[in-house]
């Protein structure tokens, strides 16, 4: 994990700045640093941005679909569809407005199936955005033709993570914003025998990021000083703390373990719950934490109890959490 600060600079809010109207915007790939390999055949995931946001969109792709549970925690989410069956999730920054990006992705997925219109062909997309306006000094958004783009990019087997996508201008740690730094897309993966769990996140939180040894590793950090320090030390030196909106963690889960319906609706909730270890605070007012748990329903495994595999999968969200940070 590294040391090295980042801070993110407040955006000026300036009246007038570009949007998507008054430039010629094209969508550009979304690399990040790298990507974390993962085996769940059928899952594909894309990425696209625009460099003049900066602000980008994620896609995961399951053209099979999959059942979803939402669970949608704060007092800010920012989401679209929500619906208990997916064949694809879109994550965007640009707050209310780039919800549009899903719109895009379910205008692709028309055209790659031929633009059919049956009923048990229509393809359903749920997406959820975060607020990335903070720290840049643009209104442009993730609009329906990069959703288009991150789906035709999207492939299998690679989760691109660091500032990259939905989290291409994603900051933590806002006990103040000036101690806000970049965080980013993260995502782990874990095989557990026949199990295997997908977990990614884009984390934009008022939280800092919390490692196992319980050090702040991204978010709050006082320059003045050189250091990271946990927000419940400011917090009790505050009479009043300051309201920082805008906020938001998205995360995906991805299992091929079958579960019934109040099953994965409950793992999802304990993975959620569980992210409370690596982001400190989580789920405040000022938050939009959304999670969407997903299974592609391939393996029963003898003896996987949901409380196990919600078990498993909370450490896998963990590193997820970590490698949005680094």
């Amino acid at each position: 994990m590294t040391t090295e600060h980042r801070l993110a600079t407040p955006s000026a809010f300036a009246p007038g700045v570009p949007r998507n109207a008054d430039l010629p915007l094209t969508p550009q790939p979304s690399p990040g640093r790298g990507s974390v390999a993962f085996d769940l055949p059928g899952v594909r995931v894309g990425t696209a941005e625009y460099g003049e946001g900066p602000t980008g969109c994620t896609v995961i792709h399951l053209p099979k679909g999959a059942r979803t549970a939402v669970d949608a925690r704060g007092g800010a989410v920012g989401m679209s569809g929500g619906y208990d069956y997916n064949h694809a999730i879109c994550l965007a920054g640009g707050s209310v407005y780039g919800l549009a990006a899903a719109a895009g992705v379910s205008d692709e997925l028309l055209s790659q199936r031929n633009n059919l219109t049956k009923w048990d062909e229509l393809q359903l997309v749920s997406g959820a955005v975060i607020y990335d306006f903070s720290c840049r000094d643009t209104a442009v958004y993730p609009d329906a033709e990069l959703g288009r783009a991150a789906v035709r990019w999207a492939k299998e087997g690679e989760f691109p993570v660091g500032r990259c996508g939905a989290g291409r201008t994603a900051s933590a740690g806002k006990v103040d914003f000036g101690r806000a730094e970049f965080a980013g897309q993260g995502a782990a993966f874990g095989t557990f025998g026949e199990i295997k769990v997908l977990v990614a996140t884009v984390v934009n939180s008022v939280g800092a990021v919390i490692d196992r040894q319980g050090r702040v590793v991204r978010g709050n950090y006082h320059a003045e000083l050189g250091e990271r320090r946990h927000p419940s030390a400011d917090y009790a030196e505050l009479t009043e703390a300051p309201a920082v909106m805008g906020n938001t963690t998205l995360t995906v889960m991805v299992t091929n373990v079958r579960l019934t319906d109040v099953e994965l609706l409950q793992v999802g909730r304990q993975v959620h719950s569980s992210m409370h270890r690596g982001i400190q605070p989580f789920h405040t007012l000022t938050d939009g934490d959304t999670m969407f748990a997903m299974t592609t329903d391939e393996v029963e495994p003898a003896g996987v109890k949901p409380t196990g595999l919600g078990t498993l999968a909370s450490e896998v969200a963990w590193d997820a959490i970590l490698s949005a940070a680094e």
